[in-house]
């Protein structure tokens, strides 16, 4: 692991980005930051207005660059928005399942198999196998009933097993290419392979659970791993291991620019340049986070005396 520092007047595109927009993101979960020095900025922040956001930024951190030796690669990741039901029909048949009190006990084929049937555990239930398969990648969803009524799920557990690539499955089989592997690609081709999409989703052991959120208010995003909802744009997930979760990190990637905060983990997000941006909720969101795959570099934001 390798730590360089970097100079804000190297990072293009920090004069003309809404620091301000970013200062409110980070005020959210800065207090949930360990140690003294981070809860000195903690009460640094209580004290400033939107508007100072690039001095305090400027004043009260130093910018390094953390490097691992393996290549940077930066995601997107979104809240899908899909029409369900409480009722298994034949059009609503793929079930979203609560967490189960073993939930190890299973792995993914064996649980779209039957594995868990009879126990009560299926919260709500979608019409479309694909879709069920990528809100589990995703780790949320607002599920819309034929009612009106939205239900907001959000990750409750997975069964503990290793998560495997479709996308790299099918590019291996010679599907698709590297560069034109997209999340909305791959569903079209599962609609179109049913039976072969059912076998490559199998492939993947690993199975996640949900549940249901109460009270969060429409226009939130989804709960990061930090409890609190997540921002289009401004929020990223990363490895805790290397970049502490509610850090503020510049992210330079896909000509996308802009102070991000760390509020979330994700399964496959491993090493210092690596990095998955929340884009948003709903269909729109979902192609521009599926077509958001490059090479970039992510620098951390670390109080002065910490750095």
């Amino acid at each position: 692991m390798t730590v360089t520092e970097v100079e804000f007047g190297d990072l293009e595109g920090w004069a003309s980005d809404d620091l301000s927009e970013a200062f409110c993101v980070f005020r959210e979960t800065v207090g949930h930051l360990p140690g003294p020095a981070w809860g000195r900025i903690a009460e640094r922040v209580v004290g400033i207005q939107p508007a100072g956001a690039q001095r305090f930024f400027e004043t009260a951190f130093r910018l390094v660059m953390i490097e691992d030796g393996e290549a940077p690669l930066f995601t997107g990741y979104f809240e899908p928005e899909l029409p369900g039901s409480r009722v298994v029909d034949e059009v609503f048949r793929w079930p979203v399942h609560a967490l189960p009190g073993d939930p190890r006990a299973h792995d993914r084929a064996e649980i779209v198999a039957g594995a868990l049937e009879g126990r009560g555990l299926e919260i709500v239930w979608l019409a479309d196998a694909a879709e069920a398969f990528f809100m589990q990648v995703q780790g949320s969803g607002r599920i819309v009933l034929p009612e009106g009524e939205v239900l907001r799920l959000n990750y409750a557990g997975s069964n503990g097993r290793p998560y495997r690539s479709v996308g790299k499955e099918l590019v291996a089989r010679g599907v698709f290419t590297t560069g034109t592997v997209t999340a909305e690609g791959i569903k079209d081709w599962m609609r179109a392979n049913p039976e072969a999409g059912r076998e490559v989703m199998d492939l993947n052991p690993s199975y996640v659970f949900f549940r249901v959120l109460e009270g969060l208010p429409p226009g939130a995003g989804p709960l990061g791993c930090m409890g609190h909802p997540v921002t289009a744009l401004r929020s990223v997930a990363v490895d805790p291991g290397v970049v502490p979760l509610g850090a503020p990190v510049w992210l330079d990637a896909g000509g996308l620019r802009r102070l991000m905060v760390a509020q979330d983990r994700g399964g496959a997000i491993r090493g210092a340049q690596r990095a998955d941006v929340f884009f948003g909720t709903g269909a729109e969101a979902g192609r521009r986070a599926g077509a958001f795959l490059h090479p970039g570099r992510m620098v951390v934001l670390l109080p002065r005396e910490e750095a």
